[in-house]
């Protein structure tokens, strides 16, 4: 199981997160404390607090997928501030 560290500053980020996740034919799941959501649910990722760092945990390898997680990660989101 791989899992990556996200952040979703926007609603147009979070709503590009569910297209690119729906995108994979494996299953992805988000969660941030103990609430869980699936990734290709735009109503469930709406429904988590986007000003936090959220983790992505999938089992499926999607190398434009994991590139594309690489650019929502908190470090990257501080170094383009």
């Amino acid at each position: 199981m791989k899992e990556k560290k996200i952040i979703l500053p926007t609603i147009a980020e979070a709503r590009k997160f569910v297209e690119e996740a729906t995108r994979c034919d494996f299953d992805i799941d988000v969660f941030y404390n103990r609430v869980t959501i699936d990734a290709k649910s735009i109503l469930g990722v709406l429904s988590l607090d986007l000003t936090r760092v959220l983790t992505v945990q999938f089992n499926g390898t999607d190398e434009v997928f994991e590139e594309y997680l690489d650019t929502l990660s908190p470090e990257s989101a501080i170094t383009a501030a």
